[in-house]
């Protein structure tokens, strides 16, 4: 079948005809799809649904604990251990505290708006930028959108930013952060490599520059091989810069994402800086959800046997918008995305200056989509090409459904460009 740009005139004028026909079709059938975050499936949660009876007794934790009352910072110790052994760090570079992980990196950089870090100025009195690498993480931007600071985009390719445009940029002392996802960006599914990691932890910057090491897809493998989360605190260390970066991850998409943990793995200067901000915030986190967890998880390989049913549920329905792109879209030449090893995101790029025709065909279709631009700052992808794919949440019908539904929509946005 000939790609949609070897066309004649006639052929088509043809095509757009054919494309309209089938989205009238679209449209008809009265479709009500949502596509928009990446959000765990009923059928997921239902795994975990044991949390709900636990901890029982009387929330001892081993160690003699009273969970139920006030205290330890810090969180619980046995299940900072267990995700120490998971993220490879030491347990002395973890604390656990309460259900969203967005809280703690809104938190610190809220903290060093008001009091800087590490003594330093206070962000709120400087002009402040972040490095973005794009297609990149909504939330991270918005928190960033919401305190003021200037974004910077630098393209992030497979296996992480361009490293020298990042260094350009950090040379600039009011470049004080930049986000990065290590494992399975969202929505890329890049994977950051040692070398591209050892060169950011290197590069010269500001003594308060940090990265925001967003690790939370570490764990949620799509295939049989289970990469390991990169020692990045020990690398850090190494490079002579140990308090550059933060690391975060949660169980919000491991156990309920309503009701998870988050975690902090970084210097103990860091985690000290945190803790004396967060003391006043609060007098502790969730003890006796970190001991519902504990008694759930058992150890650091129960988390990894739960991960690997969530990949049951989720690698077919991930092949399922493979294939259908595959057979809708690639015939055409109008579609290019990459089959992710693992994350919640397909990144599916259109012809250029057709992704928020797209994503409006697709709502009057009855097909809720991310809007065109989420994965860039201000939502401002300057291609106009770019549409994040949440294929976790609908059961396999519903999701064929709205993947044929998009490629239609795809191939009429492109007919008509």
């Amino acid at each position: 079948m000939p790609r949609l740009s070897e066309l004649s005139e006639n052929e088509r004028a043809e095509f757009r005809a054919e494309q309209e026909r089938a989205y009238a079709a679209l449209q008809q059938a009265g479709l009500k799809l949502d596509l928009t975050r990446g959000k765990p499936a009923a059928t997921q949660l239902d795994l975990s649904n044991e949390l709900l009876e636990l901890p029982g007794g009387k929330g001892i934790a081993d160690d003699g604990t009273d969970t139920r009352n006030y205290g330890g910072q810090l969180g619980l110790t046995e299940l900072r251990a267990i995700f120490a052994e998971l993220l490879g760090v030491e347990l002395d570079q973890v604390i656990a505290q309460d259900n969203s992980s967005l809280s703690l990196m809104h938190d610190l950089i809220a903290y060093a708006m008001l009091h800087g870090i590490g003594g330093g100025q206070r962000w709120a009195e400087q002009k402040i930028k972040f490095i973005c690498p794009v297609p990149g993480y909504d939330r991270h931007f918005g928190i960033c959108q919401h305190l003021g600071i200037e974004m910077v985009p630098v393209e992030l390719g497979p296996h992480g930013p361009d490293v020298e445009a990042v260094r350009e940029l950090a040379a600039d002392p009011a470049v004080k952060g930049i986000w990065v996802v290590p494992m399975y960006a969202n929505p890329s599914g890049a994977i950051y490599d040692e070398q591209t990691t050892r060169a950011l932890l290197a590069m010269p910057a500001a003594d308060d520059f940090r990265i925001f090491w967003d690790n939370a897809y570490a764990f949620h493998h799509l295939t049989a091989e289970e990469y390991a989360p990169l020692d990045v605190l020990g690398m850090a260390a190494e490079a002579g810069n140990p308090d550059r970066v933060y690391q975060f991850a949660s169980t919000s998409k491991i156990t309920f994402a309503g009701g998870g943990v988050s975690f902090l793995a970084s210097s103990k200067a860091n985690l000290d800086e945190y803790v004396g901000h967060a003391k006043f915030r609060s007098i502790g986190p969730d003890k006796v959800n970190h001991l519902r967890h504990v008694r759930f998880f058992g150890d650091a390989e129960g988390v990894r046997r739960l991960m690997r049913e969530h990949r049951d549920q989720l690698a077919p329905k991930f092949d399922l918008v493979g294939q259908v792109l595959t057979e809708r879209l690639g015939p055409h030449g109008v579609g290019e995305w990459e089959a992710p090893d693992g994350g919640y995101f397909v990144n599916l790029a259109v012809p250029d200056g057709t992704a928020t025709r797209v994503v409006e065909l697709a709502k009057q279709a009855g097909i809720a989509l991310t809007p065109a631009g989420a994965a860039y700052p201000h939502g401002n992808d300057p291609r106009d090409r770019h549409i994040r794919i949440a294929p976790t949440f609908p059961p396999l019908p519903e999701l064929e459904q709205a993947i044929n539904g998009l490629a239609t929509c795809v191939l009429l946005a492109a007919a008509e460009s």
